[in-house]
């Protein structure tokens, strides 16, 4: 199993506005190519020092393929989504794991 795992800094002044986006259009829209297994969407509760919020947003992928494909694919649109609609209000990081 590969862990897609997103890390978001959101500004607090959008938080709920995101969280609606995320969880109503943009993580759906992940799920329905059809590549990840599942998904989460998980709020920091041990903040380090930051001016916003941070959530992780997980993807489940049953393997490197379905991740790969998953990227070539997809990923960019997506991801260009999200930016456009919060430029300017967010920070954002992105890790592979995989369960052993």
């Amino acid at each position: 199993m590969i862990l897609y795992s997103v890390t978001v800094n959101i500004d607090p002044a959008i938080e709920q506005d995101w969280l609606q986006w995320m969880k109503a259009i943009h993580m759906p829209e992940v799920m329905a190519t059809g590549l990840p297994e599942g998904s989460k969407l998980l709020r920091l509760l041990t903040e380090i020092e930051s001016e916003g919020i941070t959530y992780s947003c997980q993807y489940y992928f049953p393997s490197m393929e379905a991740y790969f494909t998953y990227q070539q694919l997809h990923s960019s649109e997506l991801q260009q989504k999200h930016h456009d609609r919060y430029v300017n209000k967010y920070v954002s990081f992105r890790t592979l794991l995989e369960e052993v």
